[in-house]
């Protein structure tokens, strides 16, 4: 598929911006790398849970919250300097509607204005649409039962009477929400008609796709410049998706390869806006809401794929990983 070319705003010849999911997110671990991105003219989307998890949280525990004093003041800061703000549920387990509700009044009042980007978290079963539920094709729904299984209604954010529900409260306070992520860098090659809306899934005004880059050693593999050059080539558009307090920063200090692709990436002729700016200049491109059936069939299949790959290749980083200690000893 041909991707669609947009001129971007200032003469820029592509996009790229980020969305970094808050797990295990510090102000030590990521306050590096947002200085790193400020300094060079770059705006990304950081989510954020605003309350605590009383409950606690096996995965999670050591994650920063909204109820931290030191990264609440860290997060309005970069509010202030032109970062975006997100949504990634109330907290790191899963929520009832109450603290949900609980969690975006206190977004709003912290930040002035409900949280206009949304991710899913993990395993939480507040999420929207989520599991087997963001899939159509029923051949794919039938591999993500026999390989997940996954009881069907599991994640029930959008299921009124639940009492994870919260699907009206996202209607009414948040526009865009993620959905299926890629390996693929120009996301033009795989969802050309992003943002769009789903009548099938209609608690969520408008869906948008990324890029998958679990943490920086991913981060640094697709932002290589042959990636960097193919974008900028193709006029593309890049929303990352990743964990910036995984990796991203040792000892006070950005990881230095992720600062030598950013500056090359900062030195090209991009627009580097927060998620929500880009999505809302590419709405008011479209003539159309809607996602034609076979680009959406085409997703869902690329999703697969790409899932599949990764974990692959994610495992063989891991297995090599002792070997080269063993070797460097």
């Amino acid at each position: 598929m041909t991707p669609t070319h947009h001129p971007f705003p200032g003469g820029a010849r592509f996009a790229f911006t980020v969305i970094d999911d808050t797990d295990v997110a510090t102000v030590e671990n990521v306050q590096p790398i947002y200085r790193l991105l400020e300094s060079l003219g770059m705006r990304t989307t950081k989510t954020v849970w605003p309350l605590r998890c009383e409950e606690g949280s096996r995965n999670f525990s050591l994650s920063e919250t909204l109820d931290d004093p030191q990264y609440h003041a860290f997060v309005v800061d970069l509010h202030a300097r032109g970062f975006e703000i997100a949504f990634h549920g109330a907290t790191m387990e899963s929520s009832t509607r109450e603290r949900t509700a609980r969690a975006l009044e206190r977004f709003c009042r912290v930040f002035g204005a409900p949280p206009r980007v949304h991710a899913n978290h993990s395993f939480n079963r507040d999420n929207l649409y989520w599991g087997v539920r963001r899939l159509d094709d029923p051949a794919l729904r039938l591999l993500y039962r026999l390989a997940f299984r996954q009881a069907p209604d599991f994640y029930q954010g959008h299921c009124p009477g639940s009492p994870f529900w919260w699907g009206d409260l996202c209607s009414e306070q948040i526009e865009y929400v993620r959905n299926l992520t890629f390996s693929e860098i120009n996301l033009l090659h795989v969802n050309p008609s992003m943002p769009y809306r789903d009548p099938g899934r209609p608690h969520v005004r408008w869906w948008f796709s990324a890029t998958d880059a679990e943490d920086a050693e991913e981060f640094n593999h697709l932002l290589r410049p042959e990636n960097q050059r193919r974008l900028e080539a193709e006029g593309g558009v890049c929303i990352i998706a990743t964990h910036f307090g995984k990796g991203f920063s040792c000892a006070g200090k950005a990881n230095s390869e992720t600062r030598r692709l950013l500056e090359l990436l900062a030195a090209r002729n991009g627009w580097f806006p927060p998620v929500g700016h880009l999505l809302d200049w590419l709405r008011a491109q479209h003539g159309s809401d809607n996602l034609p059936a076979d680009e959406w069939r085409r997703m869902q299949w690329r999703w697969a794929r790409d899932l599949v790959a990764r974990r692959f290749a994610a495992s063989l980083r891991a297995r090599r990983r002792p070997r080269r200690a063993q070797v460097g000893g």
